[in-house]
């Protein structure tokens, strides 16, 4: 129940009552269908329908299709609790990647789920705004950083619903199948992004402008980008893992010495996209590949890999597990 409690307020912070009424409900009493969510919430149909929406679209529900054919939705409140931490996911991508790490991330945690295409648009015009007048942020810059988050795996591909489903004449679906784009999880769309961040225009401005006036002035706001329909999210769970890994190299400095957790911390850096989150081990290195990496680290490998190695050994032994931040 305390956990209920802190998702509920968790949710109406962050989304507001409406979407902390039905998320909570459904944390509480599991999958149930769209009308009976309404009937146990009191709340009308349209309402529920755009809090599922809110829910799913930041990965905090899910849909699936029951035994009898109904459409069911389920909340996770794991994931729910996880809105905590959104502050630090965010200031680890500053540390790690500048302002421009710390806004993509930011971006997409507010928004769930977005194109490329989007992200590296709003991020270049948020650094623009910030700029001094007559400077701007070029789109490239922005996906630059985009592309160096998607290769450390910070940032992957969102499910999409497969293939057969989508070809003409296949057999409507109570909901559509999700799949995860696993041999494209981490694959950049191949589009071209050019210009620069645009500042926003004061509120004096714009007031009194129609929307459409705004959208033919602006012809972004409403051409199809060239990667429509590809969407990311945040890895979490690699921002778990790399947490874990500054823990162990922590700890590997306060019980060995900074150079035991220098070593380490190369082998950790050189396994990061290659080892699961959940693993209990590293891939295998060998110290040659380790001295191409990290020059200073194999050399005190190659003079001094006995004791290393048995003081790692020890620490294992020794003194219990490496302390692990919990997922």
């Amino acid at each position: 129940m305390e956990e209920s409690n802190l998702c509920s307020l968790l949710l109406r912070e962050h989304f507001g009552e409406v979407v902390d009424r039905v998320g909570t409900h459904l944390i509480r009493t599991g999958a149930q269908p769209l009308r009976m969510i309404a009937h146990d919430t009191g709340t009308p149909l349209d309402l529920v329908k755009k809090a599922l929406c809110v829910l799913i679209q930041h990965s905090l529900a899910w849909f699936r299709v029951s035994r009898r054919g109904q459409v069911e939705y389920e909340a996770d409140c794991t994931r729910v609790l996880r809105l905590q931490r959104y502050p630090r996911y965010i200031y680890t991508a500053k540390t790690l990647y500048g302002d421009t790490g710390e806004l993509a991330v930011e971006e997409l945690l507010q928004h769930g789920k977005m194109s490329m295409s989007r992200v590296v648009r709003r991020v270049a015009d948020r650094l623009t705004d910030s700029m001094e007048e007559g400077k701007s942020m070029e789109h490239s810059e922005v996906a630059n950083t985009f592309t160096k988050l998607v290769e450390t795996h910070f940032l992957q591909r969102c499910p999409l619903v497969s293939e057969a489903e989508k070809s003409e004449g296949a057999r409507p679906q109570p909901a559509p199948t999700l799949q995860e784009p696993t041999n494209d999880m981490y694959t950049l769309p191949e589009v071209n992004l050019t210009g620069r961040g645009k500042r926003r225009r004061s509120v004096d401005d714009t007031e009194g402008e129609s929307k459409s006036k705004r959208s033919r002035l602006d012809p972004q706001d409403t051409e199809p980008a060239l990667d429509d329909g590809i969407y990311w999210q945040v890895n979490l769970e690699r921002f778990h893992q790399h947490f874990r890994d500054q823990a162990i190299i922590a700890a590997v400095a306060s019980k060995l010495d900074q150079t035991s957790s220098e070593i380490v911390r190369t082998m950790l850096r050189m396994s990061e996209v290659t080892t699961t989150p959940g693993a209990a081990h590293t891939q295998p290195l060998s110290s040659n590949e380790v001295r191409e990496t990290h020059t200073h680290a194999a050399a005190v490998i190659q003079r001094d890999f006995p004791r290393i190695a048995g003081r790692l050994q020890h620490l294992q032994t020794g003194f219990g597990p490496v302390p692990v931040p919990a997922g």
